[in-house]
């Protein structure tokens, strides 16, 4: 029966994996001994690593030379850090779901009181993520032919893939794979993850490169803004009926069904996203606007961020002649309000 470690030793081990994992080469007490997390003298880390060996966790590829991890060693590793993420990634899941109700909750008031400070019809889009890191890649076993692929990102933005296999796949295979792919991926920008990266994982996974390119394809889908994923709160359409120029019975319906749709909306924010000049207060007359029903209006837009590359779009839509200089101030208003209150969020969590 196999002797349980003590903390300690846990992370000397992991110092020598993580370290022989980036250089290839053994590992030495004197290199592990500048990690900050140890904070131990290098003749403590010598009779640790001695005691590791002895234990078959680590082994010395040469008389002189440093230790390498032993299959045992990388077993451990892996086994200790697939928990730490099956921890991790509940424990997102729940502060998500909780922070989800109350973002919620939080738009759509400010959707309302706009509407009720301004006279017009408003709309608050959900927060969407860009510019993002990759955190980790965790595939677990569904059933004896599907794994699930969960890739998680900064903001912990989670996105789940089920991947079909053609043949059952064994453990320590799935875990070789989540290996390669935490190695080579964590800490990356998405947009790092080009084709000549893809290429190379895929040659080193050798017979499972076809899951491996499904993987990464999941991982690329959390960049990617979903239309269906979108979410639009919206306030005061029966707004446009105050204002003679849009009360007409054609006009007024079209914008009222732009607002219930959302549609439309949805593609004014994607539009107003690409453009990553745009985070201060925006201005659209008329035929600046890409959306046809809105041709005889104004809207104004400012964003609103969460920090870690999360943002949203907060708009108000009038007639041509709106009160330019409130509804400014009360978006700038807004805005920062909003940006608070986020940020108490995050650092309430």
């Amino acid at each position: 029966m196999d002797e349980v470690l003590t903390d300690r030793k846990k992370l000397i081990l992991k110092a020598i994996i993580k370290t022989y994992m980036e250089t290839g080469e053994p590992v030495g007490s004197r290199t592990i001994s500048k990690d900050p997390d140890l904070n131990v003298s290098s003749a403590t880390i010598r009779n640790e690593m001695s005691d590791l060996t002895d234990l078959g966790y680590i082994i010395q590829p040469h008389t002189s030379a440093g230790r390498i991890p032993s299959d045992k060693g990388y077993r451990l590793y892996v086994d200790e850090l697939m928990q730490e993420k099956e921890d991790e990634i509940q424990e997102i899941r729940n502060l998500m779901i909780e922070k989800t109700d109350k973002m919620e909750k939080v738009l759509k008031n400010v959707a309302r009181v706009l509407a009720s400070n301004t006279n017009y019809a408003t709309m608050v889009s959900v927060p969407q993520y860009s510019g993002s890191k990759l955190k980790f890649i965790q595939l677990s076993r569904v059933n004896e032919l599907q794994l699930v692929a969960v890739v998680v990102c900064e903001g912990n933005v989670i996105r789940n893939q089920i991947i079909d296999l053609d043949e059952e796949m064994d453990d320590e295979t799935i875990l070789k794979l989540n290996l390669l792919l935490n190695t080579n991926l964590n800490g990356l920008p998405i947009q790092d993850i080009n084709l000549g990266m893809i290429a190379r994982l895929k040659e080193q996974a050798g017979i499972h490169s076809g899951l491996v390119a499904r993987v990464l394809d999941a991982v690329a889908a959390t960049i990617q803004v979903d239309e269906d994923d979108m979410e639009i709160y919206t306030s005061g359409a029966t707004n446009f009926f105050k204002y003679p120029e849009l009360s007409d019975k054609t006009k007024a319906t079209e914008l009222i069904s732009a607002f219930e749709e959302k549609q439309e909306l949805v593609d004014l924010v994607k539009e107003r996203m690409a453009d990553e000049d745009n985070t201060g207060v925006q201005v659209y007359i008329g035929d600046e606007l890409p959306i046809a029903t809105m041709k005889d209006c104004s809207v104004v837009t400012a964003t609103y961020e969460l920090g870690n590359g999360m943002h949203g779009t907060i708009g108000i839509v009038g007639p041509k002649r709106m009160d330019y200089e409130n509804v400014v101030n009360s978006l700038k208003t807004l805005k920062v309000e909003l940006d608070q209150v986020f940020k108490k969020n995050k650092e309430d969590s």
